[in-house]
């Protein structure tokens, strides 16, 4: 008895996915989609992107990106992360349709239908291809887990919450540091 035969997908497919206000990804061939993000996801996506691009102005050490935005991986790995930083080192993955290649920063912001995909999958995706910090927010319980990498692969650096007055920093960013008071405002 054979097994059934996989679907897996790739990028020609990606583009071919309606643009219907939902995220299509594909990771590992395997093609993901989740509904739009909800008003907190959005406000906190928001207050995050402008203290990255506000830093980055002054900086100019790379560029910030928000969703919707494509990163090409690989031919079967094409994900929307919800913001994104490259470094001004490695702007050549910056093309005009999307990125080619892993961020320096990836960061994704939890909604209720994709805390095991953000949390499990993508961890270890973004872990594979090489993301240098990976940014795990949750707008319900007002915390962020950062993941950095190392030669033994992803660490959890930091787990901060703004009910104990953290404020976020990266390396990445040297100087970078925006208390949770402000992004969960």
């Amino acid at each position: 008895m054979s097994l059934p035969h996989r679907v897996r997908f790739n990028y020609e497919d990606f583009l071919l996915f309606p643009e219907d206000g939902k995220r299509h990804e594909i990771i590992d061939g395997d093609h993901f989609m989740t509904p739009a993000p909800n008003t907190k996801h959005q406000r906190v996506s928001g207050s995050l992107f402008n203290a990255l691009t506000n830093f980055l102005k002054i900086r100019k050490s790379g560029e910030a990106f928000a969703a919707p935005y494509d990163v090409v991986l690989s031919d079967e790995d094409i994900v929307e992360p919800d913001l994104l930083f490259i470094s001004a080192a490695r702007a050549t993955i910056i093309t005009d349709k999307n990125i080619q290649g892993p961020p320096d920063l990836v960061v994704e912001i939890l909604s209720a239908g994709t805390r095991k995909t953000d949390e499990v999958i993508k961890r270890k995706l973004y872990e594979r291809y090489g993301v240098r910090e990976y940014w795990i927010v949750d707008p319900e319980l007002e915390g962020i887990k950062i993941y950095r990498l190392t030669d033994q692969g992803y660490v959890r650096a930091a787990e901060l919450a703004r009910e104990a007055n953290d404020s976020l920093p990266t390396p990445l960013l040297p100087g970078f540091q925006v208390p949770l008071a402000e992004i969960f405002a």
